[in-house]
């Protein structure tokens, strides 16, 4: 599994705390079979982070992972707020792209329901040459919001939802029939901390997806279509 979407570099935004928070961290993602965690600093005006250093401190906390024989790959990232793309130079997106590829970009969407706004902004993502995945969905429900999904979706954009928001869904809930309809892609732990809140855990996600979606698709979700977003290949059609 790969997980697109983590605050594991330590002290940099409101994700791990320290180094020892960030290796615990990582020991969440192996226990739980993660093999690759994007690490997704906010890119946003409220945090102090620089996407020219992030390459380089993914390095660092790679070094420390491997001394200790942590079998779990850090890939550079950010989560980059809606609200910044326009400030953000192409150089500066290609580094706070997913894998620092320069392919994809993980969107955080601004405050309040999903509508125009964000559509807008994909398609300027797209006019600059870069693919959006469209980060925690569940957060900015309202008015058609199915609709406004699935409207994204036409326009090339993966939504990802958060792994322990879907693991926790009933099948009666509204999230549930949107994975029937296909605009659940990606699920992304979107961990901040080893000592409370969601832990870097994919796994119960994507059993409880497994319910709903067909084991090829369950194959692209986990693993297909986030390798190709971060080795820059072509994302197929979700099967």
């Amino acid at each position: 599994m790969i997980d697109l979407h983590c605050h594991i570099l330590p002290g940099l935004d409101d994700g791990a705390v320290d180094l020892a928070d960030s290796i615990e961290m990582a020991r969440q993602a192996e226990r739980d079979g993660i093999a690759v965690v994007c690490a997704t600093p906010h890119v946003r005006r409220d945090h102090n982070v620089n996407v020219e250093e992030i390459a380089g401190r993914v390095h660092s906390l790679q070094q420390e992972l491997d001394e200790r024989r942590i079998d779990v790959r850090i890939a550079p990232a950010g989560e980059v707020a809606e609200t910044e793309i326009d400030r953000l130079t192409d150089s500066e997106l290609h580094l706070a792209s997913l894998g620092g590829a320069g392919g994809w970009v993980l969107l955080e969407p601004a405050a309040g329901p999903i509508g125009q706004r964000t559509e807008a902004s994909v398609e300027r993502l797209a006019e600059r040459g870069l693919g959006t995945v469209l980060a925690h969905p569940e957060r900015h429900a309202g008015a058609g919001f199915g609709e406004r999904l699935a409207a994204l979706a036409g326009r090339g954009c993966l939504i990802q939802w958060t792994a322990e928001f879907f693991a926790e869904a009933a099948p009666s809930d509204l999230v549930t029939e949107l994975a029937r309809e296909g605009l659940v892609h990606l699920l992304g732990s979107d961990a901040h901390s080893s000592h409370g809140g969601r832990p870097v855990r994919l796994a119960a996600a994507f059993a409880r997806l497994a319910t709903v979606r067909t084991p090829d698709q369950i194959a692209w979700s986990m693993d297909l279509a986030p390798r190709a977003i971060l080795d820059r290949t072509p994302v197929i059609t979700p099967p």
